[in-house]
């Protein structure tokens, strides 16, 4: 009786690592369906909402000052060294080169750029529409705050909204949005959202960025993940173009030469037989093969005749050498003196 040997849970790890030997059809792309379209619509109208009710100075500028003159880093200060280290999970360098390691292992595996590609895209995205919010609404941070109860904007501030937050949701929500399970999908949105809720809240207790700052930071890195389906047509004719770049290179890089087609071989001549048929010396026979083109000849520069196109030259004189002991023709040599 033949058993298979029981696998560690260091083999499957192993397993788990070996590459795939061609790219899994069961790649789920998401779709900008409508039920994407309308929450991303109602995403966005909250988004203006936050906005609206900071430029006004409403209620929620007056709950940003009461958390900020709070304090909750004295409050709380036990837990001053936990956040410290737990906000950079929403810092855009260590966060972006921990998961791009992950995402790099899943295309090299998969044998497909996507989710580099998806995520350089994300990023890209984060950085147009948050960059350029915060610049254009230029509001001041608690610490740097001026008039108390004012909305801080257009001080010159980059802090609305926040960045941390949004880099959270936008960094570890991609590893939901490139799931390729239903199941893996709903586990990993939960664990980044809460992600993103700590680092928005670490920052809020640190006082380095009012509540409505983090509100809308949630708000833009949202928005951004569920507009990702509609960049995936470029984001695969990018990875097409990679992948040819790809090719072509390998091929320089080889000295592949394009193949030659072969020339086809002459076709044999048929004798005819009987009266008046050519014989061997006429002509090619059966057995005679045919004779490949002959190469191009050396011609040397200016023009140039055929033999045949050129008038014939009588040279001039004789064509023997000089010689003081020879007589012309007709003529009786003179007579050499005798010695005596």
């Amino acid at each position: 009786m033949r058993t298979e040997p029981n696998l560690t849970r260091l083999d499957r790890v192993f397993a788990r690592l070996d590459r795939e030997p061609e790219r899994p059809a069961h790649i789920d792309v998401p779709r900008m369906t409508r039920h994407r379209v309308v929450l991303l619509a109602s995403t966005l109208a909250f988004y203006a909402a936050i906005v609206w009710l900071v430029v006004t100075t409403s209620w929620l500028v007056r709950l940003d000052w009461q958390v900020m003159f709070f304090r909750p880093y004295q409050q709380w200060s036990q837990i001053h060294w936990f956040v410290d280290y737990y906000v950079v999970l929403g810092q855009r360098g260590p966060t972006a080169v921990m998961v791009a390691a992950w995402l790099g292992w899943r295309s090299w595996r998969q044998h497909t750029l996507r989710p580099l590609l998806t995520l350089g895209a994300s990023l890209l995205l984060l950085n147009i529409t948050v960059g350029a919010a915060k610049i254009g609404m230029g509001r001041l941070g608690p610490h740097y705050a001026t008039v108390i109860g004012s909305n801080e904007m257009g001080l010159g501030g980059d802090i609305f909204p926040s960045g941390h937050t949004a880099n959270a949701v936008v960094t570890w929500g991609i590893l939901a949005y490139l799931a390729s399970t239903p199941r893996a999908r709903r586990w990993l949105s939960a664990l980044s959202a809460m992600t993103a809720l700590g680092v928005g809240m670490s920052t809020v207790y640190l006082g380095t960025h009012w509540l409505s700052d983090v509100l809308l930071g949630w708000t833009a890195g949202l928005l951004i993940l569920l507009a990702l389906p509609w960049c995936e047509p470029l984001i695969a004719r990018a990875e097409g173009w990679i992948l040819d770049l790809r090719d072509r290179w390998r091929a320089r890089r080889a000295g592949t030469v394009p193949a030659v087609e072969p020339v086809p071989a002459a076709l044999p001549v048929l004798v005819p037989s009987g009266p008046g048929a050519a014989t061997q010396d006429e002509g090619p026979t059966a057995h005679t093969p045919a004779r490949g083109p002959r190469p191009p000849a050396y011609l040397a520069p200016g023009p140039h005749t055929t033999r045949a196109e050129r008038s014939p030259v009588t040279p001039a004189g004789s064509r023997r050498p000089p010689h003081p002991d020879r007589v012309a023709r007709g003529t009786s040599p003179a007579a050499r003196p005798t010695g005596g």
